[in-house]
């Protein structure tokens, strides 16, 4: 699994300690905004998201609600479809609650600017984002990506979550796929 690696981006340590910092700038922005009884919604986009969202619910030290949305635009493809399935919505009511939409990567925009507005139609107080890494791409749809983890180049990142074909998510750090995999 690892030879099939060119190069890693972050590893281990780096990626901890980033996760951390989001929490804690998350942590300061929603203090003032979460009142005693309430609680920050954290909507997990299943699956590259589920390991970073876990750990950044650890790192916020705020109550923090998670729910999980399946949407998809690539299947088992190495491109986005640019077609966004919602495959399995949320069990909570978000009406008046601050959101937080927790997201692997912002590679096209599409599935998050399609699903931002879904959720937004829902009449949540807030609806923000956070992206574990914000790909530079080119023609990307415009969002307000207010906590991203890294940036990183427009090539196929695996590990931490991230997949190609359903392989790869366990690695512990991120790295960039050999093109010849996927190709």
């Amino acid at each position: 699994m690892h030879d099939d690696i060119s190069r890693q981006l972050f590893d281990e340590q780096r990626i901890a300690q980033r996760v951390s910092e989001l929490g804690a700038t998350i942590t300061a922005d929603y203090q003032p905004l979460i009142a005693a009884h309430d609680q920050i919604v954290m909507v997990c986009v299943l699956r590259g998201a589920a390991v970073f969202a876990a750990d950044l619910a650890r790192a916020v030290k705020l109550p923090v609600e998670m729910d999980y949305m399946c949407v998809s635009s690539y299947g088992d493809s190495a491109t986005s479809s640019g077609t966004v399935r919602i495959q399995k919505d949320l069990s909570t009511n978000i009406k008046g609650r601050h959101v937080i939409i927790v997201e692997d990567v912002v590679d096209t925009g599409l599935t998050l600017k399609y699903l931002r507005k879904n959720l937004m139609s829902r009449g949540p107080a807030s609806v923000q984002i956070a992206a574990f890494l914000h790909k530079q791409h080119e023609g990307q749809a415009q969002l307000d990506c207010r906590y991203i983890g890294f940036e990183c180049p427009d090539e196929f990142i695996v590990g931490y979550g991230l997949d190609y074909a359903e392989r790869y998510r366990n690695l512990p750090y991120l790295g960039i796929l050999k093109s010849e995999i996927y190709s």
